[in-house]
């Protein structure tokens, strides 16, 4: 971004701006996948995430927040996954964020370069963005995605290199706890590549946000100390607005995980879990509507940590999905090496 533009950012009255949109009608937050060829110049877009083999830090390509995450290989298309914006946008930058808001939503994110241990960085990345988004009025977090670069490898300190970053990211929940409202929905997985690349969606303190946890699991806050010094901090789903978000879900019932080394039990048991979670008999305590089913199910990224199972896993959703859903396959590893598929979804 050019230097006047940086400038014109920084001494803009952010405050006025969102408050002039904030009496704007509540609308749903529009995401879709894009191949390359797919994508508009003309839109009115909030951000981008391009999911590519090689990766790129988070940069403003005309005026748009976008960043390059390494996750696919020379047999998986590059797609890219679109935020459309609901209003007039206003992006920039801030040290190491890159951000936009559109008076309904804030997109806001921030890349961890490769370093020996994480925890410090991961906290200090987490309060930055957790600061711009309370001073800019978007403390209610909906959605975070989490992808990190050897995450079931070892820290300088012998430590997983996951474990590492929950530990510091744990931290800045800690810190702003009562200042930013819940924790959201979120998904935590590998790369192709190394360091962290944070991103997420937020919105006003006005929306309406509920968060939901599964009763065939522990909520992940809540996992015991064998799992890492600090808990994962997400929930298992958050409804927003009329905006389903379904978390990373893997085959783990309780906090263990199931079926270990047997990828039709484990597809299984992760179906059977978002099953569950988005069932009348769970999202019905929060969506007067009732809730949904697998076939609802859109957006779906299937996370395979043996690339031999994707035959197999692309197999069994297709006979689950929706035949028009949107369904991206990623061969990366998982947070824990005893697990072999997650999943991952919305319903808009």
């Amino acid at each position: 971004m050019r230097e006047p533009e940086l400038l014109l950012l920084r001494g803009f009255r952010m405050s006025a701006f969102v408050d002039l949109l904030s009496s704007s009608k509540k609308v749903r937050q529009d995401i879709r996948f894009e191949r390359p060829g797919e994508q508009s110049e003309t839109e009115n877009i909030l951000a981008r995430v391009v999911f590519e083999k090689s990766g790129f830090a988070p940069e403003l390509h005309k005026g748009v927040p976008t960043l390059g995450v390494p996750m696919t290989t020379d047999t998986e298309p590059e797609f890219q996954e679109v935020f459309a914006a609901s209003g007039p946008v206003v992006a920039g930058r801030e040290g190491g964020l890159v951000y936009a808001v559109d008076g309904r939503h804030l997109f806001c994110t921030v890349q961890v370069t490769e370093r020996d241990v994480y925890r410090d960085a991961a906290r200090i990345a987490y309060d930055s963005a957790f600061e711009l988004a309370t001073r800019l009025g978007y403390p209610n977090i909906l959605r975070m995605w989490n992808l990190v670069g050897g995450i079931i490898d070892d820290n300088a300190d012998g430590m997983e290199i996951y474990r590492d970053f929950c530990s510091g990211r744990a931290e800045a929940f800690a810190l702003w706890s009562g200042r930013i409202l819940h924790i959201p929905a979120a998904t935590g997985i590998g790369t192709r590549g190394d360091g962290v690349y944070l991103y997420f969606i937020a919105g006003r303190a006005d929306a309406d946000v509920h968060h939901l946890e599964n009763p065939r699991q522990t909520p992940a806050y809540h996992y015991p100390e064998s799992y890492g010094p600090k808990a994962p901090n997400f929930a298992r789903a958050t409804f927003a607005e009329g905006t389903l978000y379904i978390s990373g879900t893997a085959s783990i019932i309780g906090d263990e995980t199931v079926h270990k080394g047997d990828i039709a039990g484990q597809v299984d048991v992760t179906l059977e879990n978002i099953a569950t979670l988005i069932s009348t008999e769970n999202l019905g305590k929060i969506r007067a509507e009732g809730g949904y089913t697998l076939r609802d199910l859109d957006l779906i990224k299937v996370y395979v940590s043996r690339a031999e199972d994707i035959p197999f896993v692309r197999s069994r959703c297709e006979e689950v999905f929706a035949p028009d859903a949107r369904v991206v396959y990623l061969n990366v590893d998982i947070c824990r090496p005893d697990l072999l598929v997650e999943i991952e979804a919305m319903v808009q």
